[in-house]
């Protein structure tokens, strides 16, 4: 029976002088990150948080989320990671809601956060390390089993408040484990975190203590200093969204023999267009490892390895280690293959439901099986294919259209960074299709090439109605672009 915090502490006993996590300021073996958990879990006693209780997370990217994690799981607590980008009533909706005894947040982050005096805090850059060195050599240490909970991490609230998914350390070891074969990890990698520690990146993390690797932590992403640090550290896996992809290498200064150490990108996240993944590969090989997944059931739903994803860029992988993959009717039975259903899985990666959500919990994990929301098709060999989210489709005269077979062949256009296709009502059509495309600087775009592309690659019927070509996009911390905001915003704008 293993936990996170037995493979942190196999970790260290095996690689006590080794590096164990380092950020622009600071490094620690994996000898002194023990101590330093140990210390953290001694001091959680002993201000009365029992097994169970749950610890709040405020920070940017520092090497604190890699300790507290091992704390954590060794103390049999609960972590609620918080994205200190999001507004104070999200931060305080989420501590309430969780009723967190403990926030531990960056002290930068104290007149911005708004949490008030209902949560006690303890401040990394303030009291943190006093504490530490006060607690060093106690410890203590809990009988965690593995479906105990890990962590809580919550949803992005794009359908009204954030639901608390219950994450067991059965659920991240199935994480840990899948991604450490897609990402073909050995002893002598080196893990770096340049997306947030909490979410996606934070699923990468585990891996090291499946090894014993170095794990490096980046505090911000700019394309060409990020490219530079990946050679500098020697990083050989690292997670990112397809955003920081397209930043990266549609960067005029991007030089792909930096990324000589580099072994394996773990890309997931959000779809990336086939026509930006193929221009990547061309530029950098074959290190993209392709994942897909959600908070419910993180990242390995689907698994792409690196070898294959040059042939199926348009698929996602096929069905992960720790699960059960179907596609489904609305009636629930399942579809053959080539025909678009909703993606459902079941196994150990799949969460033990919604915190303090029961309704939730069950329109979504119906007989075990976690009804995604996203809709999709396998061809015979078992490779995903996902079409588009269940609530994105855009119904125009009684037909089906999925906006990201629209933004598949928008993207094709050279001169496009990224694009949005959206549906908004119609008096005739009940929906009509709208694209929003943000240019990549490279050459000119214009609508009637835009449409063009459309009218060689797709029915007619598919061809938005109106192009809207902008600057940028509106999207969440994580690189996710908010459609709904999208939706809302031209809504304004037509008024």
């Amino acid at each position: 029976m293993e936990t996170l915090g037995k493979l942190a502490v196999k970790s260290a006993l095996a690689n006590p002088n080794k590096l164990a996590v380092k950020d622009k300021d600071r490094s620690f073996t994996y000898k002194e990150l023990l101590e330093r958990a140990h210390a953290l879990t001694a001091y959680f006693h002993h201000k009365g948080l029992q097994k169970g209780d749950r610890i709040g997370i405020l920070m940017p990217n520092r090497l604190e989320h890699i300790e507290l994690d091992v704390a954590v799981a060794l103390g049999g607590f609960i972590k609620v990671p918080l994205n200190y980008r999001l507004h104070p009533k999200e931060h305080q909706y989420m501590l309430k809601d969780a009723d967190v005894g403990l926030l531990i947040g960056d002290q930068a982050l104290n007149d911005a956060i708004g949490i008030g005096t209902e949560v006690e805090t303890l401040w990394v850059g303030s009291n943190y390390e006093e504490i530490i060195r006060s607690y060093i050599g106690f410890g203590f240490a809990e009988h965690v089993e593995e479906d105990d909970l890990f962590a809580i991490m919550y949803t992005s609230g794009t359908t009204g408040n954030p639901k608390g998914v219950m994450l067991s350390h059965r659920n991240m070891i199935a994480g840990a484990v899948s991604l450490a074969l897609v990402c073909e990890s050995d002893y002598d990698d080196i893990i770096g975190h340049v997306a947030p520690l909490t979410h996606g990146s934070n699923f990468l993390s585990h891996v090291a203590w499946l090894y014993g690797l170095s794990q490096v932590v980046f505090d911000t992403f700019e394309p060409e200093e990020f490219v530079n640090d990946l050679s500098r550290e020697k990083v050989s896996i690292i997670f990112l969204v397809p955003t920081m992809v397209n930043l990266m290498i549609q960067h005029p200064n991007f030089d792909p023999a930096k990324l000589s150490t580099l072994k394996s990108i773990n890309m997931a996240g959000s779809p990336i267009a086939a026509s930006k993944l193929e221009q990547a590969l061309k530029l950098t090989g074959p290190i993209f490892a392709e994942t897909y997944g959600q908070v419910e059931a993180p990242m390995c739903i689907t698994m792409m390895p690196k070898r294959e994803l040059g042939s199926r860029l348009e698929s996602c992988g096929r069905t992960g280690l720790f699960v059960d993959v179907k596609i489904v009717n609305e009636e629930g039975n399942e579809l053959p293959d080539g025909e678009v259903g909703e993606i459902i899985c079941k196994g150990s990666l799949v969460m033990k439901g919604y915190w303090n959500n029961e309704k939730a919990t069950a329109e979504t994990l119906q007989d075990g099986w976690l009804h995604t929301g996203d809709l999709g098709w396998k061809n015979p060999e078992g490779y995903v294919h996902i079409v588009d989210r269940k609530k994105d489709v855009i119904i125009s005269g009684g037909v089906n259209i999925y906006p990201r077979e629209v933004e598949e062949v928008l993207n094709m256009h050279p001169g496009v960074k990224e694009t949005c296709v959206i549906g908004v009502p119609d008096e005739k059509w009940g929906e009509n299709i709208v694209a929003y495309v943000v240019p990549n600087g490279a050459q000119l775009v214009t609508d009637e090439q835009l449409l063009s592309l459309c009218i060689d690659n797709m029915a007619s019927f598919k061809k938005p109605k109106e192009i809207h070509i902008v600057e940028e996009l509106p999207k969440s911390s994580y690189g996710k672009i908010l459609k709904r905001e999208l939706r809302n915003k031209h809504e304004e704008v037509k008024a």
